[in-house]
């Protein structure tokens, strides 16, 4: 696979290309871009598979870049490098199939370029629908920061949202994330998805199986495909998950 580095900083240019140069499989393109428009030139020419793009850089920033390389037909996979994590949700709006936050490490860069590999060209379609360009209507993936970057989570493979103190657990089909989101406003976006089935809980509806009253009086909720794991409903919202499963 063919990469191509674009940074403004030539420490991180050189970084980036021991890192890359190292790692089995890659080869780094020469020479590398400082700016947008080099970095829209040297595509053209050089044909990357994946470019390494950072964000802040003059001339034309590393999100015009991306933009304009959705205009393409078959456009290289776009992985950002940036000291800046505010850009995530504007990142992966252009297309990008991963968001590396500086210092990179390698092991972190690996997975990336492994995904950039095979991107899901239907998540990134999801992604790049005009609702989710233009802010109207629910977010078809959810973003978390973890070790390995910014991780994305089709909204389909969510199973439920779990508020503990300050974050909310994200739980979904490959583990589980935290979220530095409100759980109200979790259920105001994704209210149709998603059902309260105790004041720090909602459970995706597609998932639910069977609500269950224990020997001692409790509710508890069984979910599909879930290894026979339970939730606990509350009686304030019982009645209301029982009616939402005369209707499933």
């Amino acid at each position: 696979m063919n990469v191509l580095i674009v940074d403004d900083e030539p420490l991180a240019r050189e970084r980036l290309s021991r890192l890359v140069g190292d790692l089995d499989g890659y080869r780094v393109l020469e020479p590398a871009a400082s700016n947008g428009e080099e970095a829209l030139h040297l595509i053209e020419d050089l044909r990357p598979d994946i470019v390494l793009l950072d964000i802040r850089m003059p001339r034309m920033d590393g999100l015009q870049v991306a933009a304009k390389l959705c205009e393409r037909d078959a456009p290289p996979a776009v992985i950002f490098c940036t000291a800046h994590d505010e850009f995530a949700v504007e990142a992966f709006q252009v297309s990008a199939v991963g968001y590396l936050v500086k210092p990179v490490r390698q092991e972190v860069l690996a997975d990336a370029l492994k995904k950039a590999e095979r991107p899901n060209r239907v998540q990134l379609a999801a992604l790049t629908r005009p609702a989710a360009i233009s802010g109207a209507g629910p977010r078809s993936h959810i973003s978390a920061r973890t070790r390995k970057g910014i991780e994305l989570i089709p909204l389909d493979n969510v199973i439920y949202f779990i508020a503990d103190h300050k974050y909310v657990t994200l739980r979904h089909d490959g583990g589980e994330v935290l979220l530095d989101e409100p759980l109200k406003a979790l259920e105001d976006e994704f209210g149709d998805r998603f059902v309260r089935i105790h004041r720090n809980a909602l459970v995706a509806r597609d998932r639910i199986e069977r609500l269950q009253r224990t020997p001692l009086g409790h509710f508890q909720l069984f979910l599909k495909n879930f290894n026979g794991e339970a939730l606990t409903v509350s009686r304030r919202h019982v009645a209301g998950v029982r009616k939402l499963m005369q209707s499933l």
